[in-house]
């Protein structure tokens, strides 16, 4: 809650709102699959329906909607919707026969494809029953399908918000949430005077975020003259991921061994994440070599970084920064590329780390509501992203899960996919999340740009495996 008892969003937190375009869909999901057999009582919708009912009137996140500001002067505010009904979230869905993976990849990009309803809270749940996945032998399961904006959460505190869902026994209790309750809801007075403070003392701020972007920018032109710079952006080659985006959405899921990929972080001294992103170099090079689209230079991602533990703001859901990386995709050794990626990534968070952790929530407060949606939309019209410099090819997210099984309202948690956005320019999206010993890929595209991105999502163990031979084999030498 902010110094005048208003729940307002901050500036970051409003610009996925005002990014938000029908082709470019600002809201970030999770696909769960789950085991009911290990619920305390039998599965059954309403009854399901009904006990999430009674968790989420206890998390305020789950029953805030956003209310604007009169003549858009400001960013919006969270208030209670009043008429909270869980029917509105939370839909029964059955997989087609024969209910397999193909089957809930189609339902979930179609369901992906569509906007949240900004007139109530930012967030659906869709329960589809039938799955049968090839590895639990025929049996079935429950498929999950969250949906969330992004307005409400980026990757960490996404996660944290699940964990609220979720138990570490089928019939334990939930994990207690620390969240603030919903203020009340403010007068039209109250909003405009707030938004006219708010408009004046925003010279002030703007002097107190220049000073440290001046010397951010000092900074980094020394580490090019040295050599320490993380990946400029603009610098990345073109490829059919990096155009203007459609509102329609392809969907792919994979999964690694987390013991498998320590294995190669303890032979190779890299970290988790450099192994990560080794990994997913190979399947974007696999992928674009397969279709004689390689590009001769490699392919850059941005790679978003928590500031959460740094951030000195109280309030916002999105406490994130980015750093720029260049995958390795121009090298054809997965050794190799593990070793470059370990030394630019050092380099590229010693400079991200030189940036205020509040410097893009900073300078996010000064994104005007009606400008920065008109913006977004010239960008658009007269297809920009086609003709300027590709800022990065994709996003990649390596968010760390709990390392212990989960339930959700009862069953075992077998796989917990995350996807995000994806934006004009970068029509790929892949996310990255631990669990239980497994790691769990999430791949969402535009369906225009990857129409295949199931083929690239078969790469990632198939790389791991690549990656993990070539370890042993250089040990195996010295």
């Amino acid at each position: 809650m902010d110094r005048r008892g208003m729940d307002r969003l901050s500036g970051l937190d409003a610009s996925f709102l005002y990014l938000e375009t029908p082709a470019q869909l600002m809201h970030v999901c999770a696909v769960l699959v789950v085991d009911p057999s290990t619920m305390p009582q039998p599965y059954s919708f309403p009854g399901f329906q009904s006990a999430l009912d009674t968790r989420v009137r206890g998390l305020p996140t789950f029953l805030r909607k956003i209310r604007g500001v009169p003549l858009g002067l400001d960013h919006p505010v969270w208030v209670e919707d009043r008429n909270f009904d869980i029917e509105r979230h939370v839909h029964r869905l059955a997989l087609p026969s024969p209910g397999g993976y193909a089957e809930l990849m189609e339902l979930a990009a179609h369901f992906t494809s569509l906007p949240l309803d900004r007139s109530r809270p930012l967030w659906d749940m869709w329960v589809i029953e039938g799955y049968r996945p090839e590895s639990a032998a025929g049996e079935e399961r429950l498929a999950v399908l969250i949906k969330t904006h992004h307005a409400t959460v980026d990757g960490v505190s996404g996660a944290n918000l699940l964990s609220h869902l979720c138990a570490l026994e089928p019939d334990a209790e939930f994990l207690p949430a620390d969240e603030p309750p919903l203020s009340g809801d403010p007068s039209r007075g109250a909003l405009l005077g707030r938004a006219v403070v708010d408009t004046v003392t925003k010279p002030l701020n703007l002097v107190r975020v220049v000073k440290p972007s001046v010397s951010f920018i000092a900074n980094t032109i020394g580490r090019a003259y040295r050599g320490t710079a993380m990946a400029a952006p603009f610098s990345a080659p073109r490829t059919a991921f990096n155009g203007l985006v459609t509102g329609r959405r392809a969907i792919a899921l994979a999964d690694m061994s987390l013991d498998e990929i320590k294995e190669v972080k303890r032979e190779s001294g890299a970290t988790v994440n450099d192994v990560v992103l080794t990994i997913a170099g190979g399947a974007l090079r696999a992928y674009l070599e397969e279709r004689g689209e390689l590009p001769e230079t490699s392919l850059m991602a941005a790679v978003p970084v928590s500031v959460r533990a740094a951030s000195h703001r109280a309030t916002g859901s999105n406490k994130v920064s980015a750093l720029f990386c260049k995958l390795g995709t121009d090298l054809g050794d997965p050794l190799d590329r593990l070793r470059l990626l370990a030394e630019r990534n050092r380099y590229a968070k010693e400079h991200h780390d030189a940036i205020g952790a509040d410097t893009l929530q900073d300078w996010a407060e000064f994104a005007a509501p009606r400008t920065f949606g008109l913006a977004v939309r010239a960008y658009a019209g007269l297809r920009l992203p086609e003709k300027h410099p590709v800022v990065h090819n994709l996003v990649i997210s390596n968010v760390p899960g709990p390392p212990m099984p989960l339930y959700f309202m009862g069953a075992r948690i077998e796989g917990l996919y995350p996807l995000g956005p994806v934006y004009h320019g970068s029509g790929l999206n892949i996310t990255v999340m631990s669990n239980a010993g497994r790691v769990h890929v999430g791949a969402i595209a535009c369906r225009r740009s990857v129409p295949d991105v199931e083929a690239l999502a078969l790469h990632f163990p198939r790389e791991l495996e690549r990656l993990r031979k070539r370890v042993a084999e250089e040990s195996a030498a010295d």
